[in-house]
């Protein structure tokens, strides 16, 4: 980090993780070693029990993913508007299409009325998709309950995008314990709540799910004999029985991410002290909040606030050269997807999802890291308060 600035987001790395890194670099297996699966074990305990495959980003979870519900040519996947192209390029990459729902106006995730609304037209049309991807923007769950009732209703299968919320919980229960969804998806990118510098992981209470995500996982080769279509050779011998990819996590990353996971709740906790931060000392700002549903306790992620354009002339584009002036790195989450030159040659135009369009034009994401000292929260608050005064 450049001195004298704060970004929006920064991974969280001390001693204990160095050593961690420092042991696997010394150790016999640099990748395909038994941190790999430790680390799994460890995920799935936290999540309740899931079955837990390591990927080496979010994007090959996300694809993986796919693959093993069996998306493909003809299918199509629905997913948010609001989140980072990765959720819906998963299902070009099987050669099937995208469709959007637009966005809840107070949690900014998937609408379920809208979900609901759209999936009847779709009945009716022959048109219902194969998979829907609900994103946990930010950190907060979507309503997976309810979207679990419309899966069974009209038959498609549910992948949670939470990137965003290892950590957080939904309904008092641990997000990616897949007990609403078929398989959940969590992120280790550096801004992420905990970071294996690049990773991913998919869960599953599913045997037979779990076994095509590990096969798909490693160039779709087996060494399981009950999976052969030969009589082994020996005891070198392997086969590929499917169409996978190299998406393998090295054993590396996954010390490190060992090493974070005894630190998420702290990671945590501290999110969460600045969020009620930043709620008490801007609330009296022209500002739209993140607002909290009822069902759900944020990983925070991110922290998002809109320029409420009814109280002050300030634009958000104003608002954010502002705070870089001032030493504050901020960002914008998200650009909608649809919008995005790519996706509008697939016939979709501004305009197609306007709840999502009417959030990114007012949405700046202030800084939020575990590591963001009080000091440095203070001078985040005092720029922030003395640009809309």
């Amino acid at each position: 980090m450049t001195a004298n600035r704060i970004n929006y987001a920064r991974q969280e790395i001390d001693q204990s993780d160095i050593e961690a890194v420092v042991q696997a670099l010394q150790s016999d297996l640099l990748t395909q070693g038994p941190r790999i699966v430790e680390f799994e074990q460890s995920v799935a305990n936290r999540c309740g029990g899931a079955l837990a495959t390591a990927v080496n980003s979010a994007t090959s979870a996300l694809h993986v993913a796919c693959m093993a519900l069996g998306l493909g040519p003809g299918d199509v996947l629905w997913t948010s508007p609001n989140t980072f192209v990765a959720s819906a390029n998963c299902a070009l990459y099987c050669g099937a299409s995208v469709d959007f729902v637009d966005v809840d106006p107070v949690t900014y995730n998937m609408s379920v009325g809208a979900l609901a609304a759209k999936l009847a037209t779709a009945e009716k049309n022959g048109s219902l998709p194969r998979i829907v991807v609900p994103v946990h923007f930010a950190g907060q769950p979507c309503d997976m309950e309810q979207i679990a009732a419309l899966a069974k209703r009209y038959r498609f299968s549910v992948v949670e995008d939470a990137s965003h919320a290892i950590g957080a919980q939904y309904k008092g229960e641990p997000v990616g314990n897949c007990r609403w969804s078929d398989i959940a998806i969590f992120s280790f990118h550096p801004v992420k709540i905990i970071t294996t510098a690049e990773g991913g992981m998919l869960l599953t209470q599913n045997r037979d799910l779990h076994k095509r995500i590990q096969l798909l996982r490693s160039h779709g080769i087996t060494r399981d004999a009950a999976l052969m279509t030969n009589q082994s050779h020996g005891p070198w011998y392997y086969e590929q029985v499917a169409l996978g990819y190299n998406y393998r996590i090295t054993d590396v990353q996954a010390a490190l991410g060992l090493s974070q996971l005894k630190r998420i709740d702290s990671f945590i906790e501290r999110r969460r002290c600045i969020a009620a931060r930043y709620d008490r000392e801007l609330a009296d700002l022209p500002l739209v909040f993140p607002q909290q549903a009822a069902y759900g306790n944020s990983a925070w992620h991110l922290y998002v606030v809109q320029i409420d354009s009814t109280k002050t002339p300030m634009t958000r584009t104003d608002f954010y050269h502002a705070l870089y002036a001032a030493g504050i790195i901020v960002n914008v989450h998200y650009i909608p997807v649809h919008t995005q030159p790519y996706y509008q040659k697939l016939g979709f135009k501004w305009g197609d999802f306007p709840v999502a369009e009417a959030y990114y034009r007012h949405v700046v994401s202030l800084p939020m890291y575990a590591g963001l000292s009080e000091e440095e929260q203070t001078r985040v608050i005092n720029v922030v308060r003395k640009i809309l005064s």
